[in-house]
């Protein structure tokens, strides 16, 4: 499925003709000016799966949030937006495929980081709870503790609770689950495949972030699967050889100038790779 269909960014005479005309000149920065149109990203065609590649500064990851705010897609971690973001939004156009669905978003490492780190917090505010219940379950069972008013009468079914029951059943009774139940690779895994539903378009910035390998290549599969057979369209920005190398997705090589659509085993830091493991083949007993 392709909800999107076609992106253009203003070329540098467009942001040219912008900038000349701005009257004030005290501004720090005219991002996201300047960033793509340096190597002539002006127009991107779209298959179900997109990547954009290059390195850091590249502006890979400008160009997603670019067609976030465009399209206007959910996100979940705030974006911190330039004085001249809206201008530069509005330079650029789009033509979709058929309309986009509500659930589509763009997911972000911060997203993931958050969920993890939200996640933390909750466990240790859990566990700082649990040693209050093994406490709590103590003075309860070996209390002497009377009825004298009806307004014990809560104390009471605690205490005779707690005498009935093991210390662990008492405190699984009182406090939910630990939520820590995944490693944080096993959980940014997780967040991926609860946010990804069928029938939408995903950007995804970096996904391989917080993932190691194995769990690259079951997200890749996920990815995968969901283009091919759930009717969902991704746009990625990344250098992970595991994403690159995603059956049938379409690269825009942004280390370039011009930039050019590239097969996975034609970009320079995948050679990199290769030779280096060639050389060094005899060590792994093949």
């Amino acid at each position: 499925m392709v909800y999107l269909n076609t992106f253009t960014f203003p070329n540098g005479d467009i942001e040219f003709d912008f900038l000349i005309n701005i009257k004030r000149t005290c501004y720090d920065s005219f991002y996201p000016f300047k960033i793509l149109s340096k190597n002539g990203l002006e127009r991107v065609d779209f298959e179900p799966i997109t990547i954009f590649y290059g390195g850091n500064g590249s502006g890979k990851s400008t160009a997603l949030n670019v067609i976030a705010e465009k399209t206007g897609i959910n996100r979940d971690s705030i974006y911190n937006k330039s004085n001249f973001y809206t201008d530069y939004v509005s330079m650029c156009t789009m033509e979709l495929g058929t309309d986009i669905s509500e659930k589509s978003r763009i997911i972000t490492s911060d997203d993931v980081f958050d969920y993890m780190f939200n996640i933390r917090n909750l466990n240790e505010g859990i566990d700082q709870k649990r040693e209050e219940l093994f406490e709590e379950y103590l003075d309860a069972k070996y209390s002497h503790f009377q009825m004298k008013s009806i307004a014990d009468y809560e104390q009471l079914k605690k205490a005779n609770f707690a005498r009935s029951k093991t210390q662990s059943r008492f405190v699984r009774n009182e406090l939910m689950d630990n939520v820590r139940k995944y490693s944080n690779g096993e959980s940014a895994f997780l967040y991926f495949t609860e946010k990804i539903e069928e029938n939408g378009l995903y950007l995804l910035d970096e996904p391989e972030n917080s993932l190691f390998p194995k769990r690259q290549m079951k997200l890749m599969k996920f990815i995968e699967d969901s283009a091919r057979f759930f009717d969902c369209q991704f746009i990625i920005s990344t250098h992970s050889p595991f994403f690159l190398a995603m059956h049938g997705a379409k690269i825009y090589n942004l280390d370039e100038n011009p930039i050019q659509v590239k097969r996975w085993t034609e970009l320079e830091n995948l050679r990199i790779y290769y030779e280096f493991f060639k050389k060094y083949e005899s060590e792994f007993g093949v």
